[in-house]
């Protein structure tokens, strides 16, 4: 029942409507909810994580699902631009308060190419990269960047799909039988037409990336560096905050900031960075691409940081105020694919807290995600390894934190760390690390009695 008295008076937007209804969605919901604000969703899966939070509206019903919300967003960058354009233009006329993020963010975010030249246009590294729209530009392309390459769908494609990894001369006629439809728009890889994109292989440490706010009024905050690990092209670990990354957070932050604000950006945005080292032996950063939505890279924001990364999209949009996102506990956010773990064996974990999608059970699907904040950080690694035991699937993890005993202190060493994945493997990479691994436990320490005592006040 709906009363007069629903929300204050001076609240003029009262629903959100959100392009899709995925697992997005649905923590943005979770998130406007305490801030008394309603969601609606435009998504074809009347069984959506997103239809226990709020009306799902079908694309044939876009109508309806316009005439039900006053202000617009996304949890998928693969939205068709069209409707984010009607969307955008309805705000222009008036007749709703705004789409957010606005179409140019997706257009960009939808094609590498366009992405790649925007960064070097902003000044904003990147690997060096060829477009290909032939076999004879593929072979130039390993020529002049040398191998190994990676070649992906310049559109489309996501969690590892859409590219092939050329090591060596005899790849190349398989790498572009395997994605050539995508030129021409035939296929199942993209319905679009467009070059390929063929990008150099860099040395780099680790990958990291940082998520930040934009408000209506372009005032930005950006939480702190995390870093990724994947397996199989699919994010399965992130460690909030990055270990020793406070000398590279200020041009991770200003590149961020840069890029929101040549798109005149509101919301959330991640962007995705690799640590490598310039010429003179100094840790340097590599941005690889954006999203414009909430991530998972930022999922631990909902129990690390004073406020979730989305909270704060869902201040953006509706034109509030943004909240301090400084991280109170350090944290490890791990995906749960494919089948779901025992729940009482997760929360049998000191701080485990398990975020459940709905979904049904299929092969590398991320179903859920389970983020570990035990009360003392020195416990952490101890925590993950007693998680990794009980995950059905292990996303590589069983590698780098081997099982113990209850009532063993200390975790084992990790043997062997994923290194994110842009071809083989990484020796280098492995090697820093370990060693960040190792300091982990110390520069963690440090922090957290301050951080924890920030979000008491």
């Amino acid at each position: 029942m709906t009363t007069a008295n629903a929300y204050p008076v001076t609240q003029t937007i009262h629903t959100i409507g959100i392009l899709g209804g995925g697992q997005l969605g649905m923590m943005l919901a979770q998130a406007a909810m305490p801030l008394g604000y309603q969601c609606v969703f435009l998504e074809d899966n009347p069984d959506c994580p997103a239809s226990l939070y709020g009306q799902v509206y079908s694309n044939e019903q876009l109508d309806s699902f316009i005439a039900a919300a006053d202000v617009f967003t996304l949890e998928f960058e693969n939205t068709p631009t069209a409707i984010v354009e009607q969307l955008a233009n309805l705000a222009v006329t008036a007749k709703k308060q705004g789409m957010f993020p606005p179409p140019i963010a997706l257009d960009i975010a939808q094609d590498r190419l366009k992405e790649k030249q925007m960064f070097n246009e902003l000044d904003i590294a990147t690997v060096p990269f060829m477009a290909v729209s032939t076999q004879a530009e593929l072979q130039q392309a390993c020529e002049q960047l040398g191998l190994p390459i990676v070649l992906k769908t310049s559109r489309g494609g996501y969690d590892g799909k859409g590219q092939y990894v050329i090591k060596q001369d005899s790849d190349i006629k398989a790498a572009w039988q395997d994605l050539k439809d995508a030129v021409s728009g035939e296929g199942s890889l993209t319905p679009t037409p467009a070059p390929l994109i063929a990008e150099g292989f860099v040395n780099f440490s680790r990958e990291v990336s940082i998520i930040a706010a934009r408000a209506q009024d372009g005032s930005v905050r950006c939480y702190d560096l995390v870093e990724n690990h994947h397996h199989h092209g699919i994010l399965a670990k992130t460690q909030a905050p990055a270990v020793g990354t406070s000398h590279i957070f200020k041009q991770a932050k200003e590149a961020i900031t840069t890029v929101m604000n040549h798109l005149d950006y509101v919301g959330v945005m991640a962007l995705e960075l690799f640590v490598t080292k310039d010429t003179r032996g100094h840790d340097y950063l590599l941005a690889n691409e954006i999203a414009p939505r909430v991530h998972n890279s930022g999922h631990w924001s909902i129990e690390g940081a004073i406020t979730s990364q989305f909270e704060n999209h869902i201040r953006a949009v509706v034109n509030l105020p943004l909240g301090d996102t400084d991280n109170v506990h350090p944290s490890i956010m791990i995906n749960v694919l494919g089948q779901y773990p025992d729940i009482n064996a997760v929360l049998a974990i000191d701080g485990a807290h398990y975020h459940s999608y709905h979904k049904a059970e299929r092969e590398d699907r991320k179903i859920a995600h389970i983020t570990l904040m035990p009360n003392d950080v020195t416990d952490l690694e101890s925590s993950m390894a007693k998680l990794v035991a009980v995950l059905p699937n292990k996303v590589g993890l069983d590698k780098e934190y081997t099982p113990i005993q209850e009532s063993q202190k200390q975790p084992s060493e990790p043997d062997n760390q994923d290194v994110p994945e842009l071809g083989g493997e990484n020796e280098t990479a492995s090697a820093n690390t370990d060693l960040a691994n190792k300091d982990s436990k110390m520069d963690s320490a440090v922090d957290v009695k301050a951080k924890k005592d920030k979000a008491k006040k």
